[in-house]
């Protein structure tokens, strides 16, 4: 009866494993992202740490824009989410969305959504601004 017990108890532990155990913080670390313009050409960039907090809610935190750009001069607020479609072994996939805003509730805002696929987020980018040259779109790339 025992070793039933413990052969039962493996199978439960070797199935959590192969289906990643549940929720993954694969998306929670540092960050670099990379925005470039619609023609292609260098947006901007920065670095950030993104954690999971309850779900599947984001927030940012150690913004820094490794590109100068006075959209983004003054204190800013990151905000975001994911859809997790997918966690084999610790690898998440999903749709995610990422809103950056600048200084106060009437600043420029980055808007960025696209897909997680394990260590990589891509997708597509718009700035709105009320900073003369804070506006524009194109696609960006995130690696952890």
């Amino acid at each position: 009866m025992k070793r039933v017990g413990v052969v039962v108890l493996s199978l439960i532990f070797l199935g959590l494993v192969a289906c990643g155990g549940g929720s993954s913080n694969n998306i929670n670390g540092n960050w670099s992202a990379t925005l470039t313009n619609e023609d292609g050409s260098p947006a901007f960039s920065f670095t950030t740490t993104l954690n999971q907090n309850n779900g599947t809610t984001i927030t940012g935190t150690n913004l820094t824009f490794s590109t100068a750009t006075p959209c983004f001069s003054s204190v800013h607020s990151e905000t975001g989410g994911f859809t997790l479609s997918g966690n084999t072994d610790g690898a998440v996939t999903g749709g995610f969305e990422l809103t950056v805003q600048s200084g106060n509730p009437s600043g420029n805002v980055l808007t960025m959504t696209g897909t997680v696929t394990n260590n990589t987020i891509t997708g597509t980018w718009t700035l709105t601004g009320v900073t003369s040259g804070c506006s524009g779109s194109g696609n960006f790339t995130m690696t952890k």
